[in-house]
């Protein structure tokens, strides 16, 4: 996924949404930006227009400017207008020049520590920029610094190490960067032309850079939310607020009625036109009709997922399977046509229908979860699998009524 947005004079222009976090959650599109200098944004030239439109176009509302006061004045600040709401927040205290280190500063610790200095010297300045990013459900949101990755990388990290995105996506979304790097260069040595001695690091966005400040923030403050309850006075509340705001509402669940019956068989057509455009010889569409929902409600449950109040996806839950698993005692339950709308469910939805089915099994008293998936399909069998899933047999010919058998793989999963 490419989540920078091009410009021609922006370079580093990047939206935070779509991240999955820890509880299954995604991060909203287009509610808030990271960027580089937003002072690149001019009006002069039809290249410049064009860009001016974009951004724009994205609806923003409040901009955050991180830089020095200096660095505006010598270098300006984004263009103003009636939509837009300007801060300046100037979260880093202590100056640095990063093209005269020499080659042999390592880039890891060296700027670990200067973003540890910001975390500690910008106190008011980042509180205030979480407060005001923690508003985007007034408006959109970007925040930026001179080129989109220290100071700005050090604010992505906190946002999103609050809404819960796992450290592994904060790190990778800290090395993106690395793909405006070039462009970046370019623009230091058009306006330094009489500086021939560069850091080698300058521009870049290793991983251990941000790896290495995480680690120290949490050891010098025991975690992230506590450098944030502690040391910026923002407490669970806000952190709960800022979820709200930039976070999809949680995915809800409910038994599916006769009403929802369309919905099921457009559901599973869609699925299988998608398995088909990609090469897996598994469902086709029209195999199921109303007539197969309406018995699967009435012999056991269907359930749906909602994002929102749009229907994201379902499942069916048997309470026997004797077509794949043969005569067995009332332990288990037996989920069928786990499945998801592509345009409305965020990533991990099908994950967290497992969980939801596996909950209402094991509230039911039963111990085992169940499935079972064709013996050719292996990237689905892979899937359960890494979602705690075992392989514990294989039925050579399931007679599924669809009119010729087929060989399945079982799989179970102990939920006690």
């Amino acid at each position: 996924m490419n989540r920078h947005i091009p410009f021609n004079r922006l370079h580093n222009f990047r939206d935070l949404g779509g991240y999955t976090t820890e509880d299954g959650r995604t991060v909203r599109w287009g509610r808030v930006f990271r960027a580089d200098a937003l002072s690149k944004l001019k009006a002069t030239t039809e290249a410049d227009a064009e860009d001016w439109n974009r951004f724009l176009a994205l609806g923003i509302r409040t901009v955050i400017d991180l830089r020095y006061p200096w660095e505006i004045e010598a270098k300006g600040r984004v263009p103003e207008h009636p939509t837009l709401t300007y801060h300046n927040q100037s979260i880093e205290h202590r100056p640095y020049d990063q093209p005269s280190l020499g080659p042999s500063v390592a880039p890891g610790p060296y700027l670990a520590a200067r973003y540890l200095e910001v975390a500690e010297d910008g106190v008011k300045e980042i509180r205030e920029t979480l407060e005001l990013i923690a508003t985007a459900d007034e408006g959109p949101v970007v925040f930026h610094c001179a080129s989109g990755k220290d100071r700005t990388g050090l604010v992505a990290a906190l946002v999103l190490t609050l809404l819960g995105v796992p450290e592994k996506t904060i790190v990778e979304d800290f090395t993106l960067t690395e793909r405006a790097t070039a462009r970046l260069l370019a623009d230091w040595h058009a306006t330094n032309p009489d500086r021939p001695q560069i850091w080698p690091a300058y521009g870049k966005a290793p991983a251990e850079v941000m790896t290495e400040f995480l680690s120290a923030l949490k050891t010098r403050h025991g975690s992230i939310q506590a450098y944030v309850t502690d040391t910026l006075g923002l407490d669970t509340t806000f952190t709960e607020s800022l979820r709200t705001a930039l976070l999809d509402p949680p995915l809800t669940f409910r038994r599916a009625t006769e009403n929802d019956l369309p919905t099921l068989v457009r559901l599973r057509d869609e699925a299988a036109r998608w398995q088909l455009a990609h090469g897996i010889d598994q469902w086709k569409p029209g195999q199921l009709g109303e007539p197969h929902f309406r018995t699967r409600l009435a012999e056991g449950e269907v359930w749906l997922a909602l994002q929102g109040d749009q229907i994201a996806g379902a499942w069916e839950l048997w309470w026997d399977d004797p077509a794949a698993w043969g005569p067995q005692p009332p332990t288990a339950a037996y989920i069928h046509r786990l499945m998801t709308d592509r345009r409305v469910a965020p990533p991990g939805t099908g994950r967290l229908m497992l969980t939801e089915a596996e909950r209402r099994i094991a509230a039911s008293g039963r111990t085992l979860s169940r499935l079972d998936c064709l013996s050719s399909n292996p990237r689905l069998r892979e899937y359960y699998q890494a979602a705690g899933y075992t392989v514990v047999g294989e039925q050579s010919a399931k007679d599924g009524g669809l009119g010729s058998p087929y060989a399945v793989t079982l799989l179970e999963r102990r939920l006690h």
